[in-house]
């Protein structure tokens, strides 16, 4: 089975990394091939809504705006389970998954049964590290994103600084039990 984690934080050693490390080596552990994804090594820009608000994403389910997005959202098709993990800015997902969200649900919303993350197990997990604000709203932010994708929604976890050391174990267990799962069907 095949797990991809992304990850949206510039900050490679904080509390996002930290997450997104625990959720690979959890489901490394449980047998999983493991895809590491930092969308801040990616150059993906915001969806332009383009042609009055439906460009290619709405009848071809790609995105004419050409940079690294076209091949990552082609390589989701190989992929059982996501496991999505954002900072926490200003109650909402970081600049650079809101612009992969943004983008690949125009893409993937109205496909039908071909989607990409449809009818997948997804993990989102949202990572606030200074005053935890914004936890609960950014993952409500992320659940719609797994809405619209037709997503299954696997679990959805808050990390703090302050819940940091056991939440970070639940991200481990949480991506063990998704690979376990996959590898039972």
């Amino acid at each position: 089975m095949k797990i991809m984690v992304i990850t949206g934080s510039p900050n490679k050693e904080g509390l996002t990394a930290d997450c997104g490390n625990q959720a690979r080596l959890g489901a490394e552990a449980s047998g999983a091939e493991v895809t590491s994804v930092c969308l801040n090594d990616l150059n993906i820009g915001r969806c332009r809504a383009c042609n009055n608000g439906w460009g290619t994403c709405r009848d071809r389910h790609v995105c004419q705006v050409e940079d690294d997005f076209q091949k990552l959202h082609a390589g989701l098709k190989e992929i059982d389970g996501f496991i999505l993990v954002t900072p926490v800015y200003w109650w909402d997902m970081s600049e650079s998954v809101k612009a992969f969200v943004d983008r690949l649900r125009r893409c993937e919303a109205l496909k039908g049964e071909d989607q990409f993350i449809g009818g997948k197990p997804v993990i989102s997990v949202a990572a606030a590290g200074g005053t935890g604000n914004g936890c609960i709203s950014c993952l409500t932010a992320l659940e719609k994103f797994v809405d619209h994708v037709k997503g299954i929604k696997f679990d959805f976890i808050g990390v703090t600084r302050r819940n940091k050391d056991y939440k970070l174990k639940t991200i481990f267990d949480a991506g063990g039990t998704m690979a376990e799962s996959l590898g039972n069907q």
